[in-house]
């Protein structure tokens, strides 16, 4: 991987907080707002509409106090949206017909690291959108989860949360995305991972009892504890089953290795124990050898 332009600081890489911009500042001027375009690759996939009118009513009265960072497009004329794109939606709302910008030369693949952890450090995104943002970064660019948490300024243990809920099933993630549960609730669900059947229940009672996240836990634990025991049970009932002890046997004598069947409510497994490559070949060769 390349090495890049410091990027940890996200959108103050960029433009300071303390930068004061005016008419004839270097890269700084009024761009016609049909010459701009928005980030193709932009992370946040919705904007709130209350919000956005909003924020449409503020730039009325009192105009866009912070420039947008913009890089020259490809297409001659034009300029692609680094930062500020909500900033660039209210304008359109409120009718401008020209927005401040400041001119910034980064490359296309900058372009969306910046917008990702500009997103990311605003709280911008909604949990899934955050932890996409996560991800893209991770398989576009290459970063380990240590070097994602410099850039972002986040713990290891927090992005690696994020990333875990990608995991849920669809139904889930839209509820998240909604704000219908939240990740406290998601965190809860992730415990039951090993069974859907259990995990879309739990989410079930989230919704139509307004579980919090405590009862949540307690509930997903309760469950784990439940089939935790009941696997032991059956675990010590098969041990003790002296029907299937004797087929363990037979099967061991047979086969000159260690067998063990375990039989579940549908079918069951047999399993055949090696200390080394050389017995495996054995095995292999045992199994090969029985008639078709």
């Amino acid at each position: 991987m390349e090495n890049k332009r410091p990027l940890g600081r996200g959108i103050g890489a960029l433009l300071s907080e303390e930068e004061i911009f005016e008419v004839g500042s270097p890269g700084y001027f009024l761009c016609p707002i049909e010459k701009l375009r928005p980030n193709p690759k932009q992370p946040r996939r919705s904007v709130d509409d209350e919000t956005l009118e909003q924020l449409a009513n503020s730039i009325r009265e009192k105009g866009i106090l912070q420039p947008l960072v913009v890089r020259r497009s490809e297409e001659e004329g034009f300029y692609d949206i680094i930062a500020g794109e909500r900033r660039y939606r209210a304008a359109r709302l409120a009718q401008l017909a020209s927005i401040p910008v400041v001119i910034k030369d980064v490359t296309p693949e900058e372009v969306l690291e910046l917008a990702l952890i500009e997103n990311i450090q605003r709280k911008d995104l909604t949990p899934i959108e955050e932890a996409e943002a996560y991800m893209r970064l991770l398989e576009e660019y290459g970063l380990t989860q240590s070097e994602l948490s410099k850039r972002v300024g986040k713990d290891r243990s927090t992005i690696a949360n994020f990333l875990r809920i990608l995991r849920l099933p669809e139904e889930i993630k839209n509820d998240l995305s909604q704000g219908i549960i939240t990740m406290g609730h998601a965190r809860a669900l992730l415990m039951l991972e090993e069974d859907e059947t259990a995990m879309m229940t739990l989410w079930n009672r989230i919704k139509k009892e307004a579980l919090s996240v405590r009862q949540a836990e307690a509930m997903a634990r309760a469950i784990l504890s439940g089939k935790l025991s009941n696997a032991r049970a059956e675990k010590a009932r098969q041990e003790n089953d002296p029907n299937i002890r004797r087929l363990c046997d037979e099967l061991t004598y047979e086969l000159g290795f260690k067998v063990k069947v375990v039989q579940k409510k549908r079918g069951g497994k047999v399993e055949i124990h090696y200390s080394n490559l050389d017995e495996l070949d054995k095995i292999i060769e045992l199994l090969e050898s029985l008639p078709k």
